[in-house]
Order: structure tokens, then sequence, then C-alpha cells
């Protein structure tokens, strides 16, 4: 795959592009001179997610697609004249897919076998598909290797894992060049208050002192988003990558309950959290502890995270903070509701 100075001959189709972290991807491959045709999921109000919210430069020198990675057909024509897809079309609030799996298994997992099945009767060079630390389930050693069983604890997490399988059946199968790139728990400007970061800190910013949460002793290794597209790139552009499975992941892990300790700290805020039962994973859904080994994107991309450690998590949750704490931005979300 192209360095970046040979980026701007390569087109890449970008599914799910219009999410949080797609459109961080879009942008940061825009920077590095990719031609980008982004995938957005259509609806008949004409929006495109966040690709309506990012800079208008970016916006227009990326082309635009409206669909759902569910039809082949229209995944077909999408990929048409593309050298490389990165596919992050993916249904991903767990609560809801206690709700819907059907819908998860039809997105995930129908979305990821339209992908490499048009990349392999299209010839693309390489499809880079987007996994997530979910699919390992609570860590049964830290820090999790690429090596680690995969263990199903929600249908989002279960359907993950057969959409990972899926599209490496296809490399082994047919040589279908594909990677899989499988970031841990992302956070960063423009993310739903489905995740815990954003709760946290719309509460604080919208001038609230009782948080309200969910479990406060499971770990996660947090990552910015600019570090998780990077990640992902550095899996587009190795040829080294191909069939593998790569971590992209911060190598420092911290507890929610330290985590909204550290966020109030970031705002200068006195707060109390509040626990409360809808905010609940069932006990044997909840992944108890998510702590990334990163040493196999380090030697075989020479990827390093650049908001890693301690350190590096506060510089990122200040970065996060302060794109919240823009009342435009803010007023985007519906502050202190439970969002699945």
């Amino acid at each position: 795959m192209a360095t970046a100075r040979e980026s701007k001959s390569v087109k890449v189709l970008v599914t799910g592009a219009d999410g949080f972290i797609g459109s961080h991807l879009v942008e940061l491959m825009v920077a590095e001179g990719f031609d980008v045709r982004a995938m957005a999921l259509y609806n008949s109000f004409d929006t495109c997610g966040w690709l309506d919210h990012i800079d208008a430069k970016v916006r227009d020198a990326v082309e635009i697609v409206s669909g759902d990675v569910r039809d082949p057909h229209f995944v077909r024509i999408s990929m048409k004249g593309c050298d490389a897809v990165m596919n992050l079309a993916a249904l991903i609030a767990i609560p809801y897919s206690y709700v819907a799996p059907v819908s998860y298994l039809e997105t995930n997992g129908l979305g990821a076998i339209n992908v490499v099945q048009a990349a392999r009767d299209l010839g693309v060079s390489k499809v880079v598909h987007v996994s997530t630390s979910e699919v390992y389930g609570t860590a049964q050693f830290v820090p999790i290797t690429e090596e680690h069983p995969l263990v199903g604890q929600s249908p989002y997490a279960a359907t993950k894992i057969a959409a990972d399988q899926l599209v490496l059946s296809y490399w082994r199968s047919f040589g279908t060049p594909v990677a899989v790139a499988r970031p841990f728990n992302t956070y960063g400007p423009r993310q739903s208050t489905r995740a815990v970061i954003p709760t946290i800190i719309t509460q604080i910013v919208a001038g609230r002192r009782k948080i309200e949460l969910g479990a406060l002793h499971p770990t996660r290794d947090f990552n910015f988003a600019t570090d998780t597209a990077r990640g992902m790139i550095s899996v587009l552009r190795s040829d080294k990558a191909l069939g593998e499975v790569i971590n992209i992941g911060s190598g420092f892990e911290i507890s929610v309950g330290d985590t909204a300790k550290l966020i109030a700290d970031v705002l200068g805020a006195n707060i109390e959290i509040v626990p409360r039962d809808e905010r609940m994973r069932p006990s044997k859904s909840e992944v108890e502890r998510l702590f990334a080994s990163n040493a196999k994107a380090r030697n075989l991309l020479g990827w390093s995270p650049e908001y890693g450690g301690l350190d590096g998590f506060r510089r990122g949750l200040e970065n996060t903070a302060a794109w919240f704490s823009d009342p435009a931005n803010l007023a985007r979300y519906r502050v202190g509701s439970y969002t699945i």
C-alpha cells in the first residue's frame, strides 16, 4: 500500500464514515492525501452524520455516497474504482444489541460479507476491517494480545466476532487481501453519550454535579480518536498486516470510576457519582477488564499512541472536554438522558 507521499493516487472507500470514528478517520485520510469516497447511511433528511460537521474544505474534498452496507448491490457500486476499503460500518451500542440483535447480525455480519465479497469480485488491493476489543470479553490475561480467546458477552460482541471471522475466512479461502484492525475503547470529540466519557463530560459541562453512571469498577484501555485513526491508516499502508489481526490500544488501563474523577479534575468540578440500575449491563454481560497489548502494532506497523499513559489520557480528555464545552456542540446532546 502507498506511503504518505503516494497516498494521493490511492482511492479508498470508507464505510461508516458518518460515525464518530469514521469522521475522524476521513479527516486524517484527507489530510494525508488519500482520495476518499465516504459511505454514509441513507436517510430521507439527506444528512451525513458527523461528516456534516467537519471542516467544509475537508468535506468538499470527499466524495460522499449514501446507502446501506446491508445492500450488496449498493456496496459493489460504491466500491467500483476504489483501490482499498476501510470497513467501519457497524451497529455498536451494546445495550441496544440486547433489544435488536438481528439488526446487529445483519449490519455487522452481512455487511462484512458484502464488503469482502465485493472486494474479491472487483480485485480491490486491501480491505481493512475494523473490529472491537469487546470481542475478547473480560480479560483472561493482561495485557490482552491478539491471541486472547474470543468471548461474546453481548449480542454486539458476538456479531463482531462473526464479522471478523468471516472477513478472515476470505483471506484463508480465496486470498482476499484483508487485515483486521482491533481498536480498544476510543474517545474524543463527536462521540455519542452512549459511551461513558461523553456521558460524564456532558453532565459536568451542563452544570450537573450528581453524575449518573453504570458500573464503576470495570477497567478500560481508552484511546484518543486520532490515535485510533492513525492506527487504522497504518494497517492500510502495511503489507505486513495482510491476514493479521492487530490491536490498536494505548497499553494503559483505568477504571470507569477513576476516569470520572480525572474528568472532574480536568474540568475543575466536585462531583458525586450516582449509580443507576438502568445503566448497568447484565452481570454476565459486563466486560470487567480491558487492557491492550499494542506490541504487535508497534513491531509490525511502527505505530504507537500519541496519547498513551496517564499523561496522554489527560491530554486527550482536555481536548475532548474543550469540544463538548462549546455550547453549539453541547446543544447536539440530550444531557443526562440514558442513550442506548
